[in-house]
Order: structure tokens, then sequence, then C-alpha cells
């Protein structure tokens, strides 16, 4: 097997193929316990950035793209899961 060939770990699973979510993803689901802290900090890094860009406006929009968020958790809550 030549280097330039991909291994089986990286051809089973064709969503790490995208380029910038499918590495997070398999670093997510692979990589240390502390992964998800760098993911929330790059996470919140962008949303400082696009406030500081454009304003009150795209954090209006983060916060009402996370109302279904917030709904399935606090269903999730009083289910007992």
């Amino acid at each position: 097997m030549s280097v330039s060939e991909p291994t089986l770990a990286h051809r089973r699973n064709p969503f790490y193929a995208i380029p910038v979510i499918g590495w997070i993803a398999r670093d997510l689901k692979e990589g240390g316990p502390d992964t998800i802290y760098y993911l929330l900090v790059a996470l919140l890094t962008l949303l400082v950035l696009a406030v500081k860009t454009w304003g009150v406006v795209a954090l209006t929009m983060t916060a009402l793209a996370m109302v279904p968020v917030v709904m399935v958790l606090l269903i999730l809550i009083t289910v007992g899961k």
C-alpha cells in the first residue's frame, strides 16, 4: 500500500470527506475528551466575530437558530433522558 492510497477507516464514512465539517466530526468521534471544548471555543469565537462584523443582527439570528435546540432539550429533560 502506498502513502497516497486512503485507508479503510477514511473510506467508510463519506461524511468525513467534507473538508471542514468532516474533519471536526471525525475529531469529535475519534479524538480526545477535550476536543468538544476546542469546538465550543471555536464556535464562540465565530459568534464574537459575527457580532463584531454585523452587530446585534448576528446575535439575534443565533438566538433564533437556537430556539429549536432548546425546545428539544426541554422535552428531553421533561421525559427524563
